[in-house]
């Protein structure tokens, strides 16, 4: 059966440490017998906004893009790299992209982040992602050696509409990197990640981020595979740094889906309110 793996890292402000980090991580996984391995959100640099944006790369070239396209190839596999900052139609801002590198090295999607987060969590943690970030318009399933997979990022996941529209789009697996915090991951990160799984009978690869970050935000971590029935068959149970892998069957997944055929019981296809 093919094998799926999510990392889990505590990226910090230096981004020569981060790569180096989850390429070591990344050849871990393969030698562990994934097929695919997902790196977290932000997993190259964990920063403030001016750090954020100095490293944006143009989508094509830039070091990021290239140690990744280096890592995959060296180590062949499949890498969905969590998100990358890559220069968009703002020149003050950056896209939060999703970018999968195949076995080749070679960049075969990319899915831009299109929910930011513009929270307030509590009285004294609050997030204004559109500060830096603009968001994307476009959904992405991509055809991969464990199954069509559909890209999706961390407060994505709390729109389930877009994960409907993915399996309207013949996604088996979701992809999720994420960097949760640790007031909402310890009251919605799985049951959101189980829910997304369940609703859509598909795999979910949750990886995350998790500890305490140079520029003094503290992620959960925590980091999951879910199956199409729901149950959690793989996780980082801390903040550490990680790799968590899980085997997949999609012969098991067509038959959930065959049997509660939700697909062919679907009544809202386009609904505008």
């Amino acid at each position: 059966m093919p094998r799926i793996a999510a990392v889990q890292m505590c990226s910090s402000a230096d981004l020569a440490t981060n790569l180096a980090s989850a390429s070591q991580f990344i050849r871990t996984a393969a030698e562990n017998g994934a097929d695919l391995v997902v790196l977290p959100e932000m997993f190259a640099l964990m920063g403030n906004d001016a750090e954020k944006l100095r490293i944006k790369e143009a989508f094509g070239s830039g070091p990021i893009q290239s140690a990744l396209a280096e890592i995959a190839k060296a180590a062949k596999i499949w890498v969905v790299a969590g998100t990358i900052p890559i220069e968009g139609a703002n020149k003050y801002k950056a896209r939060a992209a999703c970018l999968v590198f195949n076995e080749h090295g070679e960049v075969v999607a990319r899915y831009d982040k299109m929910h930011l987060f513009d929270v307030t969590v509590t009285a004294n943690e609050s997030y204004l992602e559109s500060n830096t970030i603009e968001p994307g318009d476009n959904l992405v399933v991509v055809e991969t050696p464990v199954g069509k997979l559909g890209l999706a990022v961390c407060y994505d996941v709390r729109f389930p509409e877009l994960f409907r529209s993915l399996f309207n789009r013949g996604a088996e697996l979701f992809a999720l990197p994420s960097a949760f915090t640790v007031k909402t991951g310890a009251a919605h990160w799985e049951v959101l990640l189980r829910s997304r799984a369940i609703e859509n009978f598909s795999y979910v690869i949750g990886a995350g981020q998790g500890g305490l970050h140079a520029n003094g935000r503290s992620t959960f971590g925590h980091s999951m595979i879910v199956e199409p029935w729901g149950s959690v068959i793989a996780k980082q149970e801390d903040i550490h740094p990680g790799v968590i892998y899980a085997d997949i069957n999609l012969n098991e997944l067509h038959r959930i889906r065959q049997s509660i055929p939700i697909a062919e019981h679907k009544k809202i296809f386009n609904l505008k309110v």
